[in-house]
């Protein structure tokens, strides 16, 4: 594995003789370590997509690790990794809460850190895959023209072909074009396929469409009908049919 594909293992820690052991500890296991004094260095360096994960003190000079772990709260793919001399219940049941996936209280072994590494790791590698999955998906429906997003959000919704074309106003055969075209830029094999990368992506539900009725679609007599439920309700109560229509032109 060459240097730039190793994965990345974060060091924050305000004491020297901690990031210099932890660092040869990482280096040795296989890693690459990078190691900073403080959360305010340690914001400063560009994020990577590379497997990583983050040893963090709780305790530091500026941001405290609790602090900067909601900071970095939206980068999934870099597991935290507490560590402290002066843990607590609510300190770490606020860290864990807060999604990290250990906190080891000092002195701890270097198996027992070595372990907590190879499985923030590997929860590091299936976090990238996944947003590399997102990305491919949101770069086949930014293909699709505005017409085609409103078909698949109609037939992922449930609609036959002809109900999405009463939506739309247009053709159950244009639907099916449209459907198709759906169906190959977005790399999808069936239906079910189709409304799992809808849910993937996250798709709000089916806008309210131009053509569809701004009220549900109740039925609503006629003329001709209402005169012939009045007549049918005279019928039925034994009333004599009335000779003339109750409507006048």
């Amino acid at each position: 594995m060459s240097h730039a594909t190793r994965p990345i293992v974060f060091v924050v820690d305000d004491d020297i003789s901690v990031r210099e052991s932890l660092e040869l500890l990482i280096r040795h296991a296989g890693w690459r370590p990078e190691t900073f004094a403080s959360a305010q260095e340690f914001l400063s360096r560009p994020r990577v997509l590379t497997p990583s994960c983050l040893v963090l003190d709780v305790t530091l000079p500026d941001l405290s690790g609790l602090d900067l772990q909601k900071l970095v709260s939206d980068r999934i793919d870099m597991p935290i990794i507490f560590i402290t001399g002066y843990g607590d219940v609510p300190m770490t049941v606020q860290a864990m809460k807060a999604g990290a996936v250990e906190f080891l209280t000092k002195p701890f072994s270097d198996d027992v850190l070595v372990t907590a590494i190879e499985h923030a790791i590997e929860r590091s590698r299936t976090a990238l895959g996944h947003e590399a999955e997102i990305r491919v998906l949101r770069d086949c429906y930014a293909s699709l023209t505005r017409r085609e997003r409103d078909v698949m959000a109609l037939v992922v919704s449930g609609l036959l072909n002809k109900q999405v074309g009463g939506e739309l106003g247009i053709s159950e055969i244009t639907v099916k074009a449209h459907r198709g075209r759906v169906m190959r830029k977005m790399k999808a094999d069936s239906l079910a396929d189709l409304v799992t990368m809808a849910a993937s992506l996250r798709l709000a539900p089916p806008r309210k469409m131009a053509n569809a009725p701004s009220e549900p679609d109740t039925w609503k007599p006629s003329r001709a009908d209402s005169t012939n439920v009045r007549r049918e309700g005279n019928w039925r109560k034994g009333q004599r049919e009335p000779d003339t229509p109750l409507f006048h032109r």
